[in-house]
């Protein structure tokens, strides 16, 4: 799913978004929109929670004290994934939103091909930047959803005989054997060891003589065969 926050005070703009949203490829997608005039408790319960990626797009200049730079610089505070785009009716603000909010996706003039570029910039964020393809797992005893690009590799214990699905803030056991648990993946993950699977895209570097890789968190994994070097160096494009 794709949720996208807007904060427009002007009804006649929301209704504007509303319908450039409509249009796009987006539209093809299970999307959530969620419309604010200001920033309120439930905006800022929405912005706490960073389990989903999201567009903001935010109007700059709000009939509140709380500018929509206000909003973008509290988004910063606990979300660096999710893109911000400001809109506005005054090309001055430019400079003043980029000096303020890290990580800008893009600031809109609302009366300058408005339509067009916001259409552009959801064409781009759609195909480069929302990466929301899950880990699924079921059994008796355990539910288990996980994003893709929090999963930094997957062992087996010797001691469980469990597979451990690591990610960046916990790990979790699942009755899979490793040949089984690449159904589960996308290409990105290949088999490093026979008792590992790793993400490529954490992966920064392989140390095929000392036998480990390192992962983008800086973590060592000490599980890396020369076996399977070839099939790593190919799919990174390194014949």
């Amino acid at each position: 799913m794709i949720k996208i926050i807007i904060v427009e005070d002007n009804k006649d703009m929301q209704l504007q978004l509303k319908n450039i949203l409509r249009d796009t490829e987006f539209s093809k997608e299970e999307i959530k929109i969620q419309y604010f005039t200001k920033f309120t408790s439930e905006l800022k319960s929405e912005i706490k929670d960073t389990v989903e990626r999201k567009i903001y797009i935010l109007d700059i200049e709000l009939e509140t004290k709380v500018s929509g730079i206000d909003i973008a610089k509290y988004i910063r505070e606990t979300d660096w994934e999710s893109e911000i785009i400001f809109i506005t009716s005054h090309d001055k603000m430019f400079e003043t939103a980029y000096r303020n909010v890290y990580e800008i996706f893009d600031f809109i003039e609302k009366f300058h091909h408005l339509e067009s570029r916001l259409k552009k910039d959801l064409k781009v964020i759609y195909k480069k930047n929302f990466d929301n393809k899950m880990f699924k797992y079921n059994s008796r005893n355990v539910d288990i959803q996980i994003y893709y690009r929090s999963i930094t590799h997957i062992y087996r214990d010797k001691d469980s005989r469990k597979l451990i699905v690591c990610t960046d803030k916990n790990n979790y056991a699942v009755n899979l054997n490793v040949s089984d648990c690449l159904a589960y993946l996308d290409n990105r993950f290949k088999m490093v060891h026979r008792a590992c699977i790793a993400n490529t895209d954490r992966v920064e570097v392989y140390n095929w003589v000392k036998g480990f890789f390192t992962l983008d968190n800086g973590q060592k994994v000490f599980m890396l065969s020369k076996k399977y070097r070839k099939e790593i160096e190919e799919s990174n494009g390194n014949n």
